[in-house]
């Protein structure tokens, strides 16, 4: 191994990948575009770079159903491929791994801006904090990095201030299961796989910081490798993939089209054009409210503007197909009267972000309009369960750490709404709150969007369910009897956000486990639920 890299085997060949990038990236860097066969037979590739998607699935070490966007590369790693998994070379304890009971006063789920503002906030009143984060390091989506590298600028204090605070970090932690304590005292129950352990965490009071994941909606050829979110293709970026050279188009809607190219131009790809499907009076009218309302963000903006200046910036066009024989190859757009066929090789789509609430639903929290529904200090309707940031809402890393605050600070009792500090957190969250409405109108989805779903093209990527076949049922529960739409590794996700536009379907349930987990992790998890109950009754007693 030489300095900064490591060695390891892709599909049985032996290569060299940067210490620090993940598998996705290191795929992507070695040329191997597709990552598993989906139901069909089609190659899938990376679509969000970011854990939602599950559409990178690969076989690590002998070990199936990987997720390469979540795995840093270490020495002598194995990778295959495209094949059909293996039969994992790990005995069933091994799957199981290590069991670890922790108890604290408040459990943050979540390592974004929101997240790690909570937890600061909290363990700085005294709370005994763990902060749970799947990534592989706090930061959230918006300060992705390799693993290894400093975080950027505008984060590094917050790491700094999150390390001097007391509270425990747990890194890969994927929160599957929470329920409420039955046993003394009280409290809540959350149960997380973390690398080759099963947490079994009791929290007096729970901070949800789950963030959002990106917005897809279906058209033919988006299944192509190649074919990716915008922040996913800045995701994967930031992550250690090369993309110099690659020709890409950056299409969909939202501020995030901005940042998203601009990342690609920076990693020096040849950006073709940028595709907004909101009309141009709608972006004119915003544009004037920030100019009187948040200059900033108005200078934000035309800074990511000035980044691909020569690049098209085509307001009301969308993306109607992608083509390709095997992977991406050109994408077709159209303004609803007009068409242009663009070749690339990298087209990154997205329609904004949606809120993941997977969590505060299985928890009863009430939610209104894709988002948590919360009190001044950030309660939810569920006493004990507090949300804050993109939970809550899209509204901006500045909102998502004010309310982190917030919720950290009420989660551990010491919220005081009078205090000169705490009067500046809610107007900078009131502020940034009325600023996302007005984006929110800008950037509304447009009708003609739901064409773009025509012909055969597949809805929901995990099951291979297309629009036709998923059209005939009557909501999303027949879809999924009939077709297994939304049952696939991301459970509805994907496919779930694209449905309820497509068909105004709603999620009918959602139930434990939230996130994939095996049936040794579910048991063991539960063995010390009970464990802990009778040592808690005891204690009492």
């Amino acid at each position: 191994m030489t300095s900064g890299r490591v060695r390891l085997r892709l599909n049985g060949r032996s290569t060299e990948a940067e210490a620090g990038v993940t598998v996705a990236a290191a795929l992507a860097n070695a040329g191997i575009a597709g990552c598993r066969i989906s139901a069909s037979g089609e190659v899938r590739a990376p679509l969000c770079a970011m854990g939602v998607c599950w559409e990178c699935r690969v076989t690590v070490d002998g070990e199936p159903h990987v997720r390469a966007c979540m795995t840093v590369v270490r020495d002598g790693m194995e990778v295959e491929t495209l094949g059909a998994p293996r039969a994992s070379r790990r005995t069933p304890d091994d799957a199981v791994g290590n069991v670890e009971s922790i108890s604290c006063d408040v459990a943050v789920v979540g390592g974004g801006p929101a997240g790690v503002a909570a937890a600061c906030r909290a363990a700085e009143s005294g709370a005994r904090v763990v902060l749970l984060d799947e990534g592989p390091a706090p930061g959230g989506q918006i300060y992705r990095r390799r693993s290894g590298e400093a975080a950027p600028e505008a984060f590094a204090s917050w790491l700094d201030r999150l390390n001097r605070s007391g509270a425990s970090v747990v890194r890969g932690a994927a929160v599957y299961d929470a329920f409420a304590s039955t046993a003394p005292p009280g409290g809540w129950r959350l149960s997380a796989r973390a690398d080759e352990r099963v947490l079994a965490l009791a929290a007096a009071r729970v901070v949800l910081a789950t963030g959002a994941r990106e917005r897809f909606l279906p058209f033919p050829g988006w299944t192509l490798p190649g074919v990716m979110g915008a922040a996913g293709a800045q995701a994967l970026w930031k992550s250690g993939a090369r993309l110099a050279g690659r020709v890409a188009v950056v299409a969909g809607t939202g501020p995030l089209l901005l940042a998203a190219a601009a990342s690609l131009a920076k990693a020096g790809a040849r950006l073709e054009l940028v595709a907004e499907q909101a009309r141009v009076r709608s972006l004119v009218l915003l544009a004037a409210r920030l100019g009187a309302s948040s200059p900033a963000r108005l200078v934000e903006a035309a800074g990511y503007r000035a980044s691909f200046i020569e690049t098209p910036y085509l307001p009301g066009w969308w993306v109607a197909e992608a083509r390709g024989r095997g992977t991406l190859e050109a994408v077709v757009l159209t303004d609803g009267e007009r068409v242009v066929e663009v070749p690339c090789d990298l087209a990154a789509v997205g329609y904004g972000l949606v809120p993941n609430l997977e969590l505060p639903v299985l928890l009863g929290c009430e939610t209104r309009r894709g988002a948590a529904v919360v009190t001044g200090d950030q309660a939810s309707s569920v006493p004990g369960i507090f949300c804050a940031g993109e939970t809550c809402g899209v509204a901006g890393v500045e909102v998502a750490m004010a309310e982190g605050e917030i919720a950290g600070a009420a989660a551990a009792q010491a919220w005081r709404a009078g205090d000169t500090n705490f009067r500046r957190l809610v107007r900078v969250r009131d502020a940034g709150r009325r600023l996302a409405l007005a984006m929110d109108r800008a950037f509304a989805l447009r009708p003609e969007l739901r064409g773009a779903a025509s012909g055969d093209a597949i809805v929901c990527r995990c099951e291979d369910a297309s629009f036709p076949a998923v059209a005939r049922c009557a909501g999303a529960r027949e879809a999924k009897l009939a077709t297994r739409a939304g049952m696939g590794p991301c459970q509805g996700r994907v496919c779930g956000p694209a449905l309820e536009f497509l068909f105004g379907w709603d999620s009918d349930t959602v139930r434990p486990p939230v996130q994939p987990a095996t049936l040794g992790a579910l048991a063991a998890a539960d063995d010390a639920v009970a464990a802990n109950g009778r040592k808690t009754s005891e204690e009492s007693a």
